[in-house]
């Protein structure tokens, strides 16, 4: 019997979806003396030992027999002030779990509490508690819904001591109305033995299960409502994060207003801390213009109504998005709403959708300790420059665009790495986020010379992140020679690389942001272009690479004017040479191997000597670095006083006149 035991039930449960949702539930391990429970705001999945709060029993069992007073607000704060006074001293750090209460009263060496989808389809619905009895006879202990603290644990109390006069053993199976279930052993091997029997049993009566099989939908109509609803949502300069979900069973809910009706409130305290308790159904329009006054309207009448703004709306015969403060928030929004979609169809198993009763309802939306729950969940960390930002940066798989990509996840953006190389972009944003966190890229395979892709990386972008805020069109190729080397068809790869798909790339990426500008006038977004020194004045042998960038600041000023009455700033930044970088430094097929078997450096008698000649060009005596590049970014986002601009960012070796 140790806490390694328990962490290690902890991990099992914690890393199954089945079994836990948004990183919730607890378990415990207790002594004769001692009950260790996990701490608020911990994950099941990746708690250590040190997340577990250790408690003084015989304090916790005390509270039972003191008086509180019957006004709930003063009750549940001296509640939680005596149980906060049962952590021993080395634990005053930490807060243990709303439930520490329930887990002491288990008398079992082990404790396990989870909420899983199809028990909940039981304890959700209408003859759930008749439906347990015929399933599990006499062998566990039911609590009707009740306030949650110390209600819910005076009730489960008498429950369980009920229970041990009659049994002459205490409970190890425990189901709360629309909440969860308790499984307790003294040993880990019963743990799993009991909890495969009890499912074994449940699943034998299930007949409804739901379907999460792909479905086609209007891709292009769920991504052009989706910056909309962003805006729509968001309050202030620090803009929420939207993400779109469907698949067949969310389709069957989203029929009409009569098949949405098993989702359409709430099951579970976790569904009214992480969804709000109402989703939002907004009715399908003919045309878009007429879809989004349906949003518009819909969300301020669901404002006046509630006195808060949804964080779910579905859309009929399309799917629902789901909104946060960041991409964290909304995907943690998104799979607690989808785990409703779940009870939704089992509970059909049980006599049909119980949701909470609305004083219920109104009690967990008040109540202190699920406010703290969520805010130590959900929270962040400080505020970044470009904090939940939404960007696309194109050729990012690798070199310089990977670099870029990097410092905007450390400023808190949230980056789509879109290059040709697929597999590289998606090895390296599963690497980022590891590093950054879970979602905080999406790889995108990007052609950016062909519109298709182009159009499909940005609507991708948008129904994973609801937006776009900053796309940076880093993708180019440089390939040098003379008039007699270079040949048309190099020519004109060079051209539709660095300079067409630019503008394929601005088009589509300036749709998006119209749509947040038609909703919020005041937003500012940017198209940042990765241009060159060589935008700024000619290179010998290297005019495919030379015109190309001159063309593209072209296409900078143009489109900054065309765009400036959408708040779309677009800008170029020029860096110097990136001599330390592959596309310089490659030994086979780097720039200075080029140029010196294409004789650009007269008299140089060696890769070396090309290298020198560069590095000498610069007054700063160095060559341009990424972090120099995305220092230029970061200006540029935050400069609102600022657009069609050629920035260079080249050590002094190019200077404006």
């Amino acid at each position: 019997m140790s806490l390694s035991t328990i962490v290690s039930i902890s991990h099992e449960y914690g890393a199954d979806p089945a079994f836990v949702l948004a990183g919730g539930g607890n378990t415990s391990f207790k002594t004769n003396e001692f009950l260790y429970v996990k701490g608020s705001g911990t994950t099941l999945a990746t708690i250590t030992a040190e997340g577990f709060v250790k408690m003084n029993r015989a304090k916790l069992a005390a509270m039972f027999d003191k008086r509180y007073p019957k006004d709930q607000t003063r009750r549940e704060a001296l509640v939680l002030e005596d149980m906060m006074d049962a952590r021993e001293r080395s634990e005053a750090a930490k807060r243990p779990s709303v439930e520490t209460l329930l887990h002491n009263l288990i008398n079992y060496t082990y404790v396990v509490h989870t909420h899983p989808a199809e028990m909940n389809g039981l304890t959700c619905g209408k003859a759930g508690k008749r439906a347990a009895k015929r399933l599990f006879g006499d062998d566990f202990v039911w609590v009707d819904l009740c306030e949650p603290g110390y209600v819910l644990a005076t009730e489960l109390k008498k429950k369980m001591d009920r229970y041990k006069a009659e049994k002459g053993k205490d409970a190890d199976f425990v189901i709360l109305q629309n909440h969860g279930i308790f499984i307790a052993a003294d040993t880990k091997k019963e743990i799993e033995l009991k909890t495969k029997q009890i499912f074994a049993t449940l699943r034998e009566k299930l007949r409804k299960t739901p379907d999460f099989s792909e479905v086609e939908f209007d891709k292009e109509r769920a991504a052009l409502i989706a910056p909309a609803i962003r805006m729509m949502l968001s309050e202030g300069e620090n803009k929420q994060i939207v993400t779109f979900r469907t698949n067949k069973q969310v389709m069957d809910f989203v029929k009409d207003e009569e098949s949405f009706y098993p989702v359409s409130s709430a099951f579970s305290p976790d569904h009214i801390v992480y969804c709000k308790p109402y989703p939002l159904f907004v009715k399908a329009a003919a045309d878009l213009d007429e879809q989004y006054e349906l949003i518009k309207s819909g969300i301020a009448a669901y404002k006046d109504k509630y006195g808060f703004l949804p964080r779910i709306i579905a859309i009929q015969g399309l799917g629902f998005y789901a909104a946060g403060s960041s991409k964290k928030n909304a995907d943690i929004c998104a799979d607690v709403f989808t785990d409703a979609c779940k009870i939704g169809v089992y509970s059909q198993n049980f006599g049909g959708p119980l949701f909470m009763t609305q004083y219920m309802i109104d009690f967990i939306c008040n109540w202190e300790v699920e406010s703290y729950r969520s805010k130590v969940s959900l929270g962040g960390g400080s505020v970044k420059r470009l904090a939940e930002k939404i960007a696309i940066v194109t050729g990012s798989a690798q070199g310089f665009g990977q670099g870029i990509a990097e410092y905007m996840l450390e400023e808190g953006a949230d980056v789509v790495i879109a290059d040709l190389n697929y597999d590289l972009a998606k090895s390296n944003s599963d690497n980022m986020n590891a590093k950054f966190g879970k979602n905080r890229t999406i790889a995108c395979k990007a052609d950016v010379g062909n519109e298709e892709f182009v159009t499909d990386m940005v609507y991708t972008t948008v129904l994973e992140y609801g937006g776009l805020d900053i796309f940076v069109n880093n993708a180019g190729i440089a390939i040098a020679g003379s008039l007699e080397e270079m040949t048309q068809q190099r020519f004109e790869l060079v051209t539709k690389i660095n300079y067409t798909a630019y503008y394929l790339c601005a088009k589509l990426a300036s749709r998006i942001m119209k749509i947040q500008h038609r909703f919020d006038p005041e937003y500012y977004m940017d198209i940042i272009q990765i241009n060159s020194k060589s935008g700024l004045s000619g290179s010998n042998k290297n005019f495919a690479y030379a015109g190309s960038k001159f063309g593209g600041i072209g296409l900078t000023q143009s489109f900054a004017l065309e765009l400036v009455p959408y708040n779309i700033k677009v800008n170029s930044v020029c860096p110097g040479n990136l001599l330390n970088g592959p596309l310089w430094s490659d030994p086979v097929k780097g720039l200075f191997v080029q140029y010196f078997k294409a004789g650009k450096v007269p008299g140089a008698k060696s890769v070396a000597d090309v290298r020198r000649y560069y590095e000498e060009k610069v007054p700063m005596h160095r060559g341009c670095e990424i972090i120099d590049v995305a220092r230029a970014i970061f200006y540029i986002v935050e400069q609102k006083y600022e657009t069609g601009q050629a920035i260079p960012v080249t050590g002094g070796q190019e200077m404006l006149n």
